[in-house]
């Protein structure tokens, strides 16, 4: 089983080994970060294995050329990444795609982008015989002619087909969280535990932390898990006041759109907060002036909204969600409050599913190397158990330094006007110097980054043009090698449908270019690239996009 090494995957092949486990199947689980360590880790394990199972990896690419594996090498792929590559989808043997069958994935006919190869036989064939001039005339002139006319269809029909290729794999976007994909099939098999619900749930909130799908398929995806949690959390009164100690239970809930505020001060939260932070424009003056004016619009002193969540007096903790929600609203962000889910592991214990999300993201991408790669992976992994709970705080806390520290480079940025029009796209670089730029080379952190700049950025130019455009961000990757890690993101907009067009830009324009790049990402929008290149692969960008 090959699972991406990228925080979202942990929920997934965390519900599929617990049905792995259910069988008493035995597997082999092996991370990959991008897609030459998928290759190495094939290569050594084919030997031994005939089934791989490949999460949230493998649907956008043509597996087969390149994995080569033999014709009893099968393939079950669960993968969010979109669009699905054709030949995947279109291959009845050796490759088996875990998707939901209300997803739309609006692939082209088969008959519009293969030719079988008989027809291609027939067709050399009939040039073959043509070869020789005929004994009538009249015959030579119908073969001729009809041969022109195949010739043309054939020209019309690649021309047709590259055309349809174009348009289906134009843009980059994700389907159903492939962990909601594994839940729903422990449903089917009568499988399902409250465990696997959870971490479908913590799946799905990861697409939304990260900006992965809309507004609309956040909240109808929320709807189908609502209906899952009331089946597995109804309890009478009865059983509610006699639940054990270290028992588990998930509820719904309408909570508000701060990070880890219960695990933190609230005051810190709206300062760390994306939402918050742009909306009020805290990295100025008059964006201090008006988070205060906000907290006393909610009668609330800065003594209690300065010390831990769980300090404050309880009489403020009891409405304090309608006093921020009422408050918020006059202060232009009326979106504060988001529909989501809690679990509460015995009485003490309450996580919010964000939290799990910033907590894992932050182990995930540590910067302290201790042991081998895999470390950080099994560390996250470690922290989604309930009998973890040590590790879990372990990984709030670095989520908290994170936070901070990309709020601080969102705020440096934009004091020092570091966010630049290039026609096409904004664009932004971090230099080497730059504090916390080491935490910035891993993807996740670096998309974060990206994502927070942008949202601030809109709220803070008056330029309506800017508004609308996408942004490129890149950071030192390798000081040693000389490469930068750059990454691409859709426009900040309310009616954005989260598709992201940069993947194929970013290789046609490395492919124009000769640039040095490296696509090793599951992602296609972020990409490595040599730090002497990237005049001369933003100005082909720039020219292939305007």
């Amino acid at each position: 089983m090959f699972v991406s090494d990228c925080r979202r995957d942990f929920y997934e092949r965390i519900v599929s080994q617990a049905l792995f486990q259910c069988d008493h199947v035995q597997y082999t689980l092996v991370p990959v970060s991008g897609w030459q360590e998928l290759e190495t880790a094939f290569l050594e394990h084919k030997d031994q294995f005939k089934y791989f199972v490949l999460i949230n990896c493998g649907a956008n690419v043509d597996l087969l050329e390149i994995l080569q594996p033999e014709e009893d090498a099968f393939f079950f792929v669960c993968d969010s990444h979109r669009p699905i590559n054709v030949v995947n989808v279109y291959n009845e043997t050796q490759i088996k795609l875990l998707v939901k069958p209300d997803d739309d994935l609006d692939v082209p006919a088969y008959d519009d982008i293969f030719r079988d190869e008989d027809e291609e036989e027939e067709e050399s064939e009939a040039e073959s015989d043509g070869s020789e001039p005929s004994d009538k005339r009249r015959r030579f002139e119908e073969e001729v002619i009809e041969r022109t006319m195949k010739r043309r269809q054939r020209r019309e029909w690649e021309a047709r087909r590259r055309e349809i290729l174009f348009d289906y794999e134009q843009y980059e976007y994700h389907g159903t969280s492939s962990a909601m994909v594994m839940f729903d099939l422990a449903w089917i098999m009568s499988k399902d535990l409250n465990d696997m619900l959870w971490w479908a749930i913590v799946g799905l909130t990861d697409q939304w932390v990260q900006d992965k799908i809309t507004q609309m398929k956040y909240v109808t995806d929320i709807g189908i898990l609502q209906r899952h949690v009331s089946r597995h959390n109804h309890r009478n009164e009865d059983e509610e006041n006699s639940l054990s100690i270290d028992c588990m239970r998930i509820a719904f809930e309408y909570d508000l759109r701060l990070a880890l505020y219960q695990h933190w001060s609230l005051y810190e939260s709206l300062c760390n907060t994306s939402y918050t932070s742009a909306n009020l424009k805290l990295w100025s003056v008059q964006g201090q002036k008006r988070l205060h004016e906000f907290l006393a619009d909610m009668g609330l002193p800065l003594k209690q909204v300065k010390q831990k969540f769980n300090s404050m007096d309880i009489s403020l903790k009891e409405n304090l969600r309608e006093m921020i929600e009422e408050s918020a609203s006059k202060f232009g962000m009326k979106d504060l409050r988001v529909q989501t889910f809690s679990i509460h592991f015995g009485f003490k214990n309450k996580f919010l599913a964000s939290d799990i999300v910033y907590a894992t993201a932050s182990l995930m991408e540590s910067i302290e190397k201790e042991g081998p790669e895999t470390t950080n992976f099994i560390k996250a992994l470690d922290s989604l158990s309930r009998g973890n709970l040590d590790k879990l705080h372990q990984g709030l806390d670095l989520a908290k330094k994170q936070l901070r520290a990309i709020q601080q480079t969102v705020a440096s940025c934009i004091c020092t006007n570091l966010v630049i029009s290039q026609g096409p796209f904004l664009y932004c670089s971090l230099m080497e110097g730059t504090p916390d730029v080491k935490l910035f080379s891993k993807p996740v952190s670096l998309c974060l980054l990206s994502k927070y700049l942008l949202k601030s950025f809109v709220c803070s130019t008056k330029n309506k043009r800017c508004k609308l455009l996408p942004l490129i961000m890149a950071a030192p990757m390798d000081v040693e090698q000389g490469t930068v890690i750059m990454v691409g993101i859709p426009p900040e907009t309310e009616s954005s449908d989260k598709k992201n067009f940069f993947g194929r830009a970013f290789e046609k324009a490395a492919e124009s270019t000769n640039s040095r790049t490296l696509h090793n990402h599951f992602d296609m929008s972020i990409i490595e690239l040599k730090t002497e290149d990237r005049s001369k692969f933003l100005d082909a960008l720039i020219s292939l996009l305007s």
